[in-house]
Formats: C-alpha cells, structure tokens, sequence
C-alpha cells in the first residue's frame, strides 16, 4: 500500500460521506486505501457508512471517544503504508492534490509531511493549514488580539502568499499527508491533548527530528470549519485553551521562568474563563 488516508468519524456520516467519495472519484497511480475510526458513535452513522462503502473502506469502531488524537492513533498503528494522511471528515478534496503532493513527497525525501492550501466554506483560506509554531510572544499578541506588523509576531505567516510551495514550521490537523518514516520516528499523536493542539505538537516533533515541513499552497481542500453553529460547545472551547496548557507546559515551561510561567498560565485560564462566560450568550444557528 502507497497511501493510508485516516479519518475519524463522530456522529457524521453526511460530512464523512462526502469526505470518501471526493476521494474516491479520481483515479491514482498509486495504491490508496481509507480508514476510518469510529469514535463511538452514539448514533447510527457507523452502520451507515458500513452499508454504504461496504469492503471499500476499512472500518475500525472505538469503544470510547478518548479524543481526536487517541481515535486516529487507533489507525496509525495498524497503518503498513509508506504514507498516511490525516484527513478530516468535514473536508472536500480536490482533483489532483493527493497525487501532486505525493509525487511531491517522492520526489523531496527530506519532507516529513506536508500540506495543502485549505480553503474555509466561503473560499477564504483557513489559516490554520500555514503557521508559525506558538510561542509566548506571538501568542500574546494573538489571545490579546494587538495589531503587530513585527515578523516575528506573525503566527498565521500572512506574508508569505497563498499559492506557492515553501517550509513552514506548522500544518493543520484537518489534513497532513505525512511520511510514515517520519511519523515512526516522531511518535504518535499525543493522546494527552483530547482535540486542538495534536497538530502543532506532532509538527514540532517531526521538525525536531530532522524533518522538513511543507506548505504545498498549490493544491487544495474545502474545509467546512465551523459551519454547524456559531454557539460553541463548552467542552470545545475548555478543551481549547487546555490544548494551550498542555503545548506550553511540554515545550516551553523548562526554557521559561517560573514568573512568565505563572502569567502564561493565568492568562490562560483567565481567557478560558471568559471565553466560556460570553458564550453563554451566543444563539445557536
């Protein structure tokens, strides 16, 4: 098998449907198998998406929903294919990005994993699929929401264009078409993180172990981000700014003070706490 293409589904079988079959309706010089992971649905989607993909799609079912990470982890240590890419199920792919940015991989054996220009419902870019990685400066100026034209400040690396291939430091979680050599020598998603922040995490492991990281901005993806409700869920927007915690802490704490420690973590908690108060007064779509 060339290509392992991972998708966690959770009570989704329109969104995930139509995921798989944007996959499946373009031919590939390669070898293409889809799993996906159940992450113990409590409705009937998983039958569904069994009845309506049959043996074309690998089906593992979780018997708990331990998070986003812990559910693709369940795929990635069954996977045996020289590539995997971690797709989300509220994703469109487009005609020809698979194989560009596997011919890309084969041709570039530095390249750990690479990604896609991810386009948002409404045709604007999600700036999550081209980043800085987070640090307490560019982080402050982001949470606090201050205008900085300082490079260094520019976490979402809004400079660099849109439709060109260059290195980044960081991709999105929605889609990572990762070299499995890359992804043994780095490790698994860390299942600490329940969702938000496995991403950057696994980016700044594969990085540190000698890997290149690519923005391919010349191939895409819809993402559909969002688009349920503009009400979050509390366990979302907790989840969220633990996510913060938790990167900080594992990558940051030792290098920093004990002062800008404790700041970074009130900070934190202070935002969250917020977050979670204005929500209460947001409508549901």
């Amino acid at each position: 098998m060339d290509l392992s293409v991972v998708i966690v589904n959770y009570q989704t079988f329109e969104l995930t449907k139509n995921t798989i079959n944007s996959i499946f309706e373009y031919d590939y010089p390669f070898e293409l198998e889809v799993i996906v992971v159940d992450n113990a649905s409590s409705d009937d989607s998983l039958s569904r998406l069994q009845d309506y993909f049959g043996d074309r799609v690998r089906f593992i079912a979780s018997a708990e929903n331990n998070g986003f990470a812990a559910g693709n982890n369940q795929a990635l240590r069954v996977v045996e294919a020289r590539y995997v890419l971690l797709l989300n199920s509220d994703t469109i792919v487009w005609e020809n990005t698979l194989e560009n940015i596997y011919n890309y991989m084969e041709d570039h054996k530095d390249v750990g994993t690479c990604g896609c220009r991810v386009l948002l419902e409404n045709g604007e870019l999600d700036k999550a699929c081209k980043r800085s990685f987070p640090n307490v400066k560019n982080s402050f100026f982001r949470l606090f929401h201050i205008p900085t034209n300082s490079a260094d400040d520019n976490y979402n690396l809004d400079n660099l264009p849109d439709d060109e291939i260059y290195e980044i430091d960081c991709l999105t979680g929605a889609f990572m078409f990762m070299r499995k050599e890359a992804l043994d020598t780095a490790g698994l998603l860390d299942e600490t993180f329940f969702m938000y922040g496995e991403d950057i995490d696994l980016c700044y492991r594969i990085k540190n172990s000698g890997w290149k990281i690519i923005y391919y901005g010349e191939s895409k993806i819809t993402h559909l981000k969002g688009a349920s409700s503009k009400k979050q869920k509390s366990k979302l927007i907790y989840e969220f700014y633990r996510a913060m915690y938790i990167y900080y802490k594992k990558h940051h704490a030792e290098e920093s003070s004990f002062i800008v420690n404790i700041v970074v973590y009130i900070g934190i908690a202070v935002l969250c706490i917020l977050k979670l108060f204005l929500n209460l007064f947001k409508k549901k779509d």
